[in-house]
């Protein structure tokens, strides 16, 4: 047995000189000398959770616009950090549903439930009064933001109503001729922006039915999960541009002025937005009286938060929409 274990031995010795490593021989690691580089080559550390942007090339944001509050006050809309007054009242009661829709939380899932459509069977029924009462009511929530979308491309009225001028808008991006922070005001109310319909175009409701606007659409429904966008779209029995736009929307409101609408008007208009998952009815100057005798079906709602309240008549726009 010593025999072997000299032999062994004599062998490590001839194969150490020989200069085979042998495992175990290995002396203790030195840590590497660092290497130093020129500071000045060493790129700056970037900053956690901040986009990079090339030098040189500006920030796009959107335009921002002041709206005179007390104006809008004073003509009966909705406004934060305003007095309490009845019509704020029930335009909380009008989104309540709406907004549970739009987020996935009512009775069932709605596609693109954040898609409302404001409008009416006829003109001079309130549609665009309501379209901005309830975006501005939707605005003064905790949790969710609003985008005003003035869709009613032939007789548009949401910019004049917030004392706004006209400009490039929703058409222009249609086109491709503008880019949405082109177009998007961000206003001094934090959570509401505002989209114009944008500059006439005598092929409106090509547009509205092209692949461009269901892209813009599907990108809107999506992009943001906290935001509803209101739509103030045309009369559906006066224009075709309003059936097209209905066919993209979860929920659509139906502004009828009551004791005035034919109830076969209003009839008439609910048949061509069969196709909408959701539809509520909003009954403009109603009464106790005049609520029992509008039996339309479906989704009745008779609010009555119309123009009559005493705080609510300077808001009657003089523009018939």
């Amino acid at each position: 047995m010593s025999s072997l274990i000299e032999q062994a031995a004599q062998r490590l010795a001839q194969l150490r000189q020989a200069g085979v490593e042998i495992p175990g021989d290995e002396a203790p690691a030195q840590a590497p000398t660092p290497i130093s580089t020129p500071s000045v080559d060493a790129a700056p550390p970037q900053a956690v959770g901040r986009a990079s942007v090339p030098r040189g090339e500006p920030v796009v944001t959107s335009r921002r616009v002041d709206l005179d509050l007390q104006a809008l006050q004073a003509a009966g809309i909705v406004t934060p950090n305003a007095p309490r007054t009845n019509i704020a009242d029930q335009f909380r009661v009008v989104k309540r549903p709406l907004i549970l829709n739009a987020m996935g939380k009512g009775a069932a899932p709605v596609n693109h439930g954040n898609l409302i459509m404001v409008t009416s069977a006829l003109s001079g029924e309130g549609k665009s009064f309501t379209s901005v009462n309830l975006a501005m009511s939707i605005a003064a929530e905790l949790d969710h933001t609003v985008m005003l979308v003035d869709a009613d491309v032939a007789r548009p009225s949401v910019l004049r109503m917030l004392g706004l001028p006209p400009g490039p808008g929703l058409l222009d991006l249609l086109e491709g001729r503008a880019e949405m922070s082109d177009v998007l005001l961000r206003t001094n109310i934090d959570k509401l922006t505002v989209l114009p319909s944008g500059t006439p175009h005598p092929r409106a409701t090509e547009l509205l039915a092209s692949d461009a606007m269901r892209q813009l659409l599907a990108d809107m429904a999506s992009r943001y999960a906290d935001r509803i966008i209101i739509f103030d779209s045309p009369p559906l029995l006066l224009t075709t541009e309003s059936r097209v736009l209905a066919s993209h929307m979860g929920q659509i409101v139906v502004v009828v002025h009551a004791g005035k609408t034919l109830q076969a008007d209003v009839q008439h208009a609910l048949s061509t937005i069969e196709a909408c998952p959701v539809k509520l009815m909003l009954l403009n100057k109603a009464t106790s009286q005049i609520h029992g005798s509008y039996g339309y079906g479906g989704y009745g709602y008779g609010y009555g938060y119309g123009y009559g309240a005493p705080e609510a008549r300077a808001a009657q726009p003089s523009d018939p929409a």
